[in-house]
C-alpha cells in the first residue's frame, strides 16, 4: 500500500533528443489545504554565452518570507549545472548530499546533472530568512562549456506549506530532466480537476536564455500559456522567479502559470509541450496545484488470528482516509481475496473524515483444499468484483496484503496400547501419563481427553490422569501435547488382561469382619466363569464355589455338617480359572479361628 502523503506514478512522455534523460514523472503527491512558494538562485554572474566571462560563483543566496499561519510540510532543493555533478553541497553551513541525481547532454562533450535532496527539517527549523547554498565549486568544470554558452549552475527549493485559510488542493510535485530543443512533449497523469479555478503549474528549469525567443512557446493542451512580463509568450524560460520577480536568474528558471482556462473540470492528465528553435531548455521540476474535494481511501492489515487446526482467520484492519480532501462516505465496501477468490465482505461503518481512520474486524473462511502458507489481499472501495464505488483522488492505492500460515495440526500419533488388569467387569485403574514413556514433556503441557472434539476444543478434559477408571474395553485416550504456536495430538488404547488372581494363604471365618472369606484377590467379577473347590485332609470336597459362591469357611459337599464352618485346619483347593491363559490353581490355605 502506498503512503500517505504521495504515491509514485510513471508519466507518458515524449522527447525529441537527449542522450541520458530522465523522464518527469509524479514524485510526491499532497491533498488537503496545501499550496507551494520557491526561492532559488543561480551561480552564473552573467548570462551565459561565448562573449561573456567565463566565471561562475560557488555560494549564492535567496530569501525565504512565510506568514504565520503557513506550516511547512515538505521542502525539496534541486541544484544543476554543466558537467557530471557536485552533489555534496551545504545550506546556511550545513551538509546537503543529493539523494537522487539525473542527467542529461547535448552531445558527447556537453553534458549537465541536476541533483535532489530532502532539506524539511532544514527549512522548518530555520523558517523565514535567508539562505544560502554554498561548496557547490563547478569553476574547474566550465571552462569548455563557455565558448558554446551552455556554462550554467544554480538551486532553487520548493516549499509545500499548509494553511487552514487555503481551499482544499491536491498538489503533485513531479521531477525528471528532460530537454529541449527542438520539442518536449510530458503527460502529466494523476491529476483531479474538479474545479479549475486558480489552477496553477509551476516549473523549475536550467538553461534557458533570456536573449534567445526563437520559436519558444509552452503550451497546455494545445493552448499557449504566458505570464507576461515576466515570461512572454515566445521566451517562456528567460531567467526569472514568479514569485520574487526577480529578473536575473541567469540561465535558470522559477515560473508558475495560471492555468485554469487551459484545464477542465473532470481533465485526469494534462499535456504540456515546448518548443524551441534555439533556446536549450532542461526541465527539472514541475508543480500542478488544482482544487480537489476527493477521499482517498486506503487500508492496512493490522494483525490476524489463526487457531490451531482452524480454518478461519481473524482479521483486524484500518481503513484510512489520510491524504484526502473530502470525507469517506460510511458503508463504502471493502473486499477480502485469496488470490481472485472472493473470501468475504466488510464495509465501513462510519463516515471517515479527512485524516481520520475507522477500525474493523472479520472472520474468513479459508476454502479446504488452500495451502496453509497463504497471502489475503483486503480491497477497500471494493463492491466484490474488484470495482469501486466511491471515486476518489487515487485509484491505485486501495489495497494492502497479509501472508499468513495457518496452524495445521498434523496427524494423530499412535502410541502403543496401556494396558491394565481387570478389576471386575472389565475396568481397570490406570495411570495414563505411563502411556506418554516414550515422549519428552512437561506435565504441565499434557491433557488428556476421551473424545477428539474435546481435545479441539479443550473441554471435559481428564482431571486425574494418574487414577483413571476406564468406561469401556477397549476405550480411546487422545492426548493433546503443546507445542507452541500450536499442539500435537497423540492416541492410544486402554486394554484389560485377567492379571494372575493372589491367592492368600490363610483366613479366619470367625465374623470379625476381618479376614473372614477366602478372598482371592483378582478372581471375583474378573474370572467370572471360574470354579473353586475345597478338599479336607482326606481328600474328600467339601466346598464347591464360583463366581457367585465365593468359600466363607463352610461345608457345601458331602453327606454331613452342610453350613457348618470346618475345623482349624489346613486344606487344600483348586481353582480352574476356565481361562485359556491359565492353567488350574493348586495349593493350600489354612483356616484358623
Amino acid at each position: 500500500m502506498k503512503r500517505a502523503h504521495y504515491i509514485l506514478y510513471m508519466l507518458m512522455f515524449g522527447i525529441s533528443y537527449p542522450l541520458f534523460a530522465q523522464d518527469v514523472s509524479l514524485f510526491q503527491q499532497f491533498n488537503g489545504r496545501f499550496d507551494y512558494v520557491a526561492i532559488g538562485n543561480t551561480l552564473n554572474t552573467t548570462e551565459n554565452g561565448p562573449f561573456g566571462p567565463c566565471a561562475i560563483l560557488t555560494t549564492s543566496s535567496a530569501d525565504l518570507n512565510l506568514s504565520a499561519t503557513q506550516n511547512v510540510t515538505a521542502a525539496y532543493l534541486y541544484w544543476a549545472g554543466s558537467g557530471n555533478g557536485d552533489f555534496d553541497i551545504q545550506v546556511n553551513g550545513i551538509d546537503v548530499s543529493a539523494e537522487r541525481t539525473f542527467s542529461d547532454s547535448l552531445d558527447a562533450q556537453r553534458v549537465f546533472f541536476a541533483a535532489y535532496a530532502d532539506v524539511t527539517d532544514i527549512i522548518t527549523d530555520q523558517g523565514s530568512g535567508t539562505y544560502t547554498i554554498s561548496e557547490f565549486d563547478l569553476t574547474n568544470i566550465i571552462t569548455p562549456y563557455c565558448p558554446t554558452g551552455t556554462n550554467f549552475g544554480g538551486w532553487a527549493i520548493t516549499i509545500i506549506y499548509e494553511d487552514d485559510s487555503l481551499p482544499l488542493n491536491q498538489l503533485n510535485v513531479y521531477d525528471g530532466l528532460q530537454s529541449v530543443p527542438t520539442f518536449l512533449s510530458i503527460t502529466l497523469d494523476n491529476l483531479n480537476v474538479l474545479d479549475n479555478e486558480d489552477a496553477r503549474i509551476g516549473f523549475i528549469a536550467w538553461e534557458g536564455d533570456s536573449a534567445l525567443a526563437v520559436n519558444e512557446q509552452l503550451t497546455i493542451n494545445g493552448n499557449v500559456i504566458s505570464n507576461p512580463p515576466l515570461n512572454p509568450s515566445n521566451n517562456a524560460f528567460n531567467g526569472t522567479n514568479s514569485f520574487t520577480g526577480a529578473t536575473n536568474l541567469y540561465n535558470m528558471d522559477i515560473d508558475v502559470y495560471n492555468i485554469q482556462d487551459n484545464i477542465s473540470i473532470g481533465d485526469t492528465s494534462a499535456t504540456i509541450t515546448l518548443t524551441s528553435g534555439q533556446d536549450y531548455v532542461m526541465i527539472n521540476n514541475i508543480i500542478t496545484v488544482l482544487n480537489s474535494q476527493l477521499p482517498d481511501a486506503t487500508i492496512a492489515l493490522d494483525d490476524f488470528i489463526v487457531n490451531c487446526g482452524d480454518s478461519s482467520v481473524e482479521l483486524y484492519y484500518t481503513v484510512n482516509n489520510f491524504n484526502s480532501t473530502a470525507t469517506l462516505p460510511a458503508n463504502t465496501p471493502i473486499a477480502f481475496y485469496i488470490d481472485d477468490l472472493l473470501l468475504g465482505q466488510s464495509q465501513t461503518l462510519n463516515a471517515v473524515e479527512i485524516g481520520e481512520s475507522e477500525n474493523g474486524t472479520i472472520t474468513l473462511i479459508i476454502p479446504e483444499e488452500t495451502d496453509p502458507n497463504l497471502s489475503i489481499t483486503a480491497m477497500v472501495d471494493d463492491d466484490g468484483t474488484m470495482t469501486g464505488t466511491v471515486t476518489e483522488i487515487n485509484e491505485d492505492n486501495n489495497t494492502d496484503a497479509a501472508e499468513i500460515e495457518l496452524l495445521v495440526i498434523p496427524d494423530i500419533i499412535m502410541l502403543p496400547d496401556l494396558l491394565g488388569c481387570n478389576e471386575g467387569f472389565e475396568t481397570s485403574t490406570y495411570n495414563l501419563f505411563e502411556g506418554l514413556e516414550s515422549l519428552d514433556f512437561e506435565v504441565e503441557n499434557v491433557s488428556f481427553y476421551i473424545s477428539l472434539n474435546d481435545l479441539q476444543t479443550e473441554t471435559n478434559a481428564i482431571v486425574d490422569p494418574s487414577i483413571y477408571n476406564n468406561n469401556s474395553n477397549p476405550e480411546t485416550i487422545f492426548v493433546r501435547l503443546e507445542s507452541p504456536p500450536c499442539y500435537v495430538v497423540y492416541q492410544f488404547d486402554l486394554t484389560i488382561e485377567n492379571c494372575p488372581p493372589f491367592i492368600p494363604d490363610g483366613f479366619s471365618p470367625n465374623d470379625d469382619t476381618r479376614n473372614d472369606w477366602f478372598n482371592i484377590q483378582g478372581l471375583y467379577d474378573v474370572f467370572t466363569d471360574h470354579e473353586l473347590q475345597i478338599y479336607n485332609r482326606y481328600g474328600d470336597m467339601i466346598f464347591e464355589g464360583n463366581n457367585e459362591k465365593p468359600w466363607l469357611g463352610k461345608i457345601n459337599r458331602g453327606l454331613n455338617n452342610h453350613g457348618k464352618r470346618v475345623p482349624v485346619g489346613t486344606y487344600f483347593y483348586v481353582l480352574n480359572l476356565n481361562d485359556p491363559n491359565y492353567r488350574p490353581m493348586v495349593g493350600w490355605v489354612y483356616v484358623n479361628y
